[in-house]
């Protein structure tokens, strides 16, 4: 019987090693490779061709919502696995529509994972039970800011902060792609998030969809 062959891409190691645990303790599935940034990991799937490719959304350089995208592109016979620690469901629907078959928590991957990759390499729709019934409520509404009734003008770099605040990236990893200095990232997104009256990373996101800046990243 042919092994299924796996890529894994998530640029903590500790993540890497216990996924390898997990993949390498069933007989019939084999780790053809593993990558810690973006477009690392789009190199290793084009160069194995694996059947499951299980991506992390935070990756540095070239983010997993992208990533995914580009495979679907490139590899569609690969079936794309996000595993994240995101439970929102903006997160879940840029992976979806991104082009992932599947959606699976971290707290969740002893438990999902295996399910998941057997599940998506024969077709089907994986979605980590503990975010299944997102899938089937029904769209919010954009979000409104505080100043109500009033347009909400960020600057430039605002924008552009808050845009890769959505896709999952880091403070840290924003600073390095725009060349500035960790507190310049900081500032620029608190004052875009008090403009907008919000508070959180989910809020952000759901707010990037509504604008739609998600469907270009």
């Amino acid at each position: 019987m042919t092994n299924i062959r796996v890529a894994i891409a998530d640029d903590h190691p500790i993540v890497l090693t216990g996924l390898g645990m997990l993949i390498r303790a069933e007989a019939d599935l084999e780790i053809v490779g593993e990558a810690t940034s973006g477009p690392d990991a789009l190199q290793l799937i084009r160069d194995t061709s694996p059947d499951i490719a299980i991506i992390d959304i935070s990756l540095p350089v070239m983010n997993g919502i992208v990533l995914a995208r580009q495979v679907s592109a490139d590899r569609p016979s690969t079936g794309i696995i996000v595993l994240t620690q995101h439970e929102d469901r903006a997160y879940m629907s840029q992976a979806l529509d991104a082009g992932a078959r599947g959606y699976v928590l971290k707290k969740s991957a002893s438990q999902c994972l295996v399910n998941a990759i057997r599940g998506v390499l024969v077709g089907g729709l994986y979605v980590d039970p503990a975010m299944a019934a997102q899938l089937f409520l029904p769209a919010g509404r954009p979000m409104a800011s505080k100043a109500v009734g009033k347009p909400v003008s960020l600057a430039a770099r605002e924008t552009e902060v808050l845009k890769l605040v959505a896709t999952g990236l880091t403070a840290k990893a924003i600073a390095k792609q725009l060349h500035l200095s960790l507190s310049t990232i900081e500032t620029y997104k608190t004052r875009a998030a008090e403009k907008l009256g919000i508070t959180s990373r989910a809020e952000i996101v759901r707010y990037a969809s509504a604008q739609g800046w998600l469907a270009s990243v």
